[in-house]
């Protein structure tokens, strides 16, 4: 860093990735706001910078004040991290800039606040005690917990579609399955694939399981689902011309040819988008020329990607597909998987949130095995279609991938 570099930062003040505090903080304060940076994107907390953005400089050495930054850093953060240890002088006095990494796969962090270790969580400009589910959400983000193998309390092998249960491994995996009536086989077979859990005296169906095959999965997944709307314009409008609310489980039951006789989300969707999106016309030799607005298979990769990799544990909001004169996003609830960004996505890069759901869809062949999705359906399928490229967007709290109808105006 630069030292024009930091002044810009002081001058600009705390955000999400900033904090300034004096150094002759206690320990566990000190603690708590580089661990609420771990567990966001990483950043920087100023020693010797006060709130009003007053320099009040180091009040002890600069190898004290570096020595004492590493210990708390070793002792009292789970796990122990390194940070990045700057000072610059700022008027005659000195500033320590202690850095922490956005990508780190350690998450959660937790921090020593007396005798007990807390996950902290940046919001705005203050770091708070994480919920519980926001904790949930960095455990699934670092692979330490399965939340779509999760057990839904109240919802058992009835609340499953056994016909679509049993589609999936007669039609899709081809094998024997037992009789309707056996009970006790199918609770076997559902168990040893991650379907339904054990509990403690009885079974319970998994998150994904009611995903996937649930009778009604919105009784105990109110986030279950895609809201589809079309806007006439370029932006919301109250006046629409088509919407759906598409519930229930994720995959359609299969005939052995491919012929669908029962569509699910995924399907449903793509029908959504195919009866709305229109086509566009060109002149070519003297001949008029028409094809679809979008690539269907670029839009079936958006819509598998968001209901395969969106964060479950956000229970608030369901995914959003929304049409545009001019273009389709799909917005789907959290941030990407810990390790995963946009360049990497663009690459290939391989990894999931929720392990069953993807390996069920990749049975069903909504999901190709090489797992170049993004990268040959969407990026490459919307050049070849109509020259465009598609925007994929990581937010604070949300992800979203946008096709463009048409080239944009630069």
């Amino acid at each position: 860093m630069l030292r024009t570099e930091l002044t810009e930062i002081i001058e600009i003040g705390e955000n999400s990735g900033v904090e300034f505090k004096r150094d002759d903080i206690h320990p566990d304060q000190l603690a708590k706001e580089l661990v609420a940076l771990l567990n966001l994107n990483g950043g920087r907390v100023l020693l010797g910078v006060d709130d009003d953005k007053t320099i009040s400089g180091l009040t002890r050495s600069i190898q004290d004040a570096e020595t004492w930054v590493m210990n708390v850093c070793r002792n009292n953060i789970q796990p122990p991290v390194i940070p990045y240890w700057e000072v610059f002088d700022l008027g005659g006095m000195s500033v320590a800039v202690v850095t922490v990494p956005a990508d780190s796969p350690d998450k959660p962090y937790k921090a020593r606040r007396g005798n007990a270790w807390i996950t902290y969580v940046r919001v705005g400009t203050t770091s708070r005690d994480a919920t519980r589910e926001e904790e949930a959400r960095l455990y699934q983000a670092a692979h330490l917990m399965r939340y779509d193998i999760k057990a839904v309390s109240g919802a058992g092998m009835a609340e499953l579609d056994r016909q679509r249960v049993a589609n999936y491994f007669v039609d899709i995996l081809r094998q024997q399955c037992p009789a309707p009536d056996d009970e006790e086989a199918w609770s076997r077979i559902l168990l040893n694939t991650d379907l339904l859990v054990s509990g403690a005296d009885r079974h319970f169906a998994t998150v994904g399981g009611l995903l996937l095959f649930g009778a009604n999965p919105n009784r105990f997944l109110p986030q279950a689902g895609i809201t589809a709307t079309v806007f006439p314009g370029q932006e919301k409008d109250y006046a629409t011309v088509d919407e759906e609310v598409i519930r229930g489980p994720l995959v359609s039951v299969f005939l052995r040819r491919g012929r669908v006789v029962d569509m699910g989300v995924i399907d449903r969707a793509i029908s959504f988008v195919e009866r709305n999106m229109g086509t566009v016309a060109w002149l070519e030799g003297g001949k008029r020329r028409r094809k679809k607005a979008y690539p269907v298979e670029a839009v079936r990769e958006a819509i598998v990607n968001a209901v395969a990799h969106r964060d479950y544990t956000i229970t608030v909001t369901d995914i959003e597909l929304s049409m545009y004169s001019n273009r389709i996003e799909l917005i789907s609830p959290g941030r990407l998987p810990n390790t995963v960004t946009v360049e990497k996505m663009k690459q290939g890069y391989r990894a999931a949130r929720n392990e069953l759901i993807k390996e069920t869809l990749r049975d069903y062949g909504y999901i190709e095995h090489r797992g170049m999705g993004v990268r040959n359906r969407i990026i490459e399928g919307m050049r070849e279609h109509n020259g465009t490229e598609s925007d994929l967007i990581e937010e604070e709290d949300r992800f979203i991938v946008r096709l463009w109808k048409e080239a944009q105006q630069v």
